[in-house]
């Protein structure tokens, strides 16, 4: 668990969300393209204050902040002991800056040095070549593909 714990990468800091955060995670949520490979319709406000303000212990959640300012919301849930996933989406003006793999590697070092985990997994959709393209650049290989979705995953050293 983060525990209010930021984590920090060369370009992003991730902070964990909070009661304040509704109204900007709300707004996001509710943009199409926001949302576009995150279910493709946007989230009522009920259901972002239900899922992404934290859903601790199994669910970790974060702002993604580029120079201070919040460009994105990731989180990462546990599958085990030593295992899990993280989920990723940032704001359109975010996206093609290399924020995405700077975030995800930032999580991937409190995941492997604060948790212990040996294997990461991310789920993009198949047509979101962006997003492969970013998890490809933080170390991710892809292991299979179900439908629209593919599995990639990231074994890390112990």
């Amino acid at each position: 668990m983060a525990d209010g714990l930021a984590l920090e990468g060369a370009l992003t800091r991730l902070v964990p969300t909070s009661e304040d955060d509704l109204d900007l995670l709300a707004a996001w949520f509710a943009t199409p393209d926001f949302v576009e490979h995150w279910g493709g319709a946007p989230k009522p406000r009920e259901e972002v204050a239900e899922k992404y303000l934290g859903r601790r212990p199994r669910v970790e959640s974060f702002l993604v902040l580029a120079h201070g300012t919040p460009v994105g919301y990731a989180q990462y849930w546990h599958a085990g002991t030593a295992e899990g996933g993280i989920d990723m989406v940032l704001t359109a003006q975010a996206r093609g800056r290399g924020l995405g793999p700077d975030a995800a590697r930032a999580l991937l070092s409190h995941l492997r040095g604060n948790l212990g985990w040996r294997r990461v997994t991310v789920d993009p959709a198949r047509g979101n070549l962006r997003a492969v393209r970013a998890w490809q650049k933080a170390g991710f290989r892809q292991v299979s593909c179900e439908g629209e979705t593919l599995l990639m995953e990231l074994r890390l050293a112990e």
